[in-house]
Formats: structure tokens, sequence, C-alpha cells
């Protein structure tokens, strides 16, 4: 390719498509459960296996938003952040939910190839088709997460 077919940028901004996710959801009969379960979702994809995770580690988290839905891709975008800056995977969850606050314990170990495979390397919570709602009894706890 010549010069003249190249095409010359300009200080502008774009938008281009790109179809990378998966949607994770969490289901309980509270709403700290459906967050939990959310969280045990999220770590499927990340571990080829989540029950080979042991748990010997610890984290506190704490988060807040301005309603439930904002709270669980805060949560999700805290944990994907601690997993990611610390090396750990987590395979049980603990939580605490007042109003649009989160107080929680997430519970690990540090990764290992061997011992945890390789699994998808989640980006970060997006708020599409995000949503916290009560559905026959049950809660949903659910975001799309950028892969």
């Amino acid at each position: 390719m010549g010069p003249q077919n190249m095409e010359k940028l300009t200080p502008e901004w774009q938008t281009f498509d790109h179809i990378a996710d998966i949607g994770i959801r969490g289901i309980g009969q509270s709403v700290e459960e459906a967050f939990e379960n959310g969280a045990r979702a999220l770590f499927s994809l990340i571990v080829e296996d989540i029950s080979a995770i042991a748990i010997k580690e610890k984290r506190e988290i704490n988060c807040s938003s301005y309603d439930l839905t904002g709270l669980f891709v805060a949560w999700i975008n805290t944990l994907i952040a601690i997993s990611d800056i610390e090396g750990l995977v987590f395979g049980d969850f603990r939580v605490c939910i007042n109003d649009a606050s989160l107080f929680g314990n997430a519970f690990g170990e540090t990764w290992s190839l061997e011992k945890h495979g390789r699994g998808i390397e989640v980006k970060g919570a997006t708020f599409s088709e995000a949503v916290v709602k009560k559905e026959d009894g049950l809660w949903i706890a659910q975001c799309i997460v950028d892969v």
C-alpha cells in the first residue's frame, strides 16, 4: 500500500464496532446471595475449574453506588481489579448489602496456571444488560463483562 492509499488521521473522536462480551448472572434467595453467585459466575470464566480454588486468602471489599444495579457492577469491577492487581482468584464470597452499599469478603488464593488453568481474561463489568431485580421469588443480579 503506497502513501497515496493511506488514510490521514486527524485528532478527532471515533467509534468502532467490537463484539467481545459475555453475560454473568447470579441468582439467589436474597440479594446478597445473588451478588455472591454473580461473583462465582465471574470467576468461573477466569479459571477453568472454580472448585479448584482453595480458601487461603481473604480480601475485604467495600463499594457503593446509586442503586443496586450500579452496586453489582461496582462489586464485579472491584473483584476484577483486586484479582488482576494482586494475582488472586476467588471462589467463595460473603456480602452484606445496606441500601446501595456493600461490605463483603472474597476468599481464594494466588492464581496458578498449573492448578487453575487459563480461563478467559475479563477486563471489566459494564452496564450493558445490567440489572438487579426480584423475579418469581428469587433475586437476579447480572451484567455483561468485557472479555
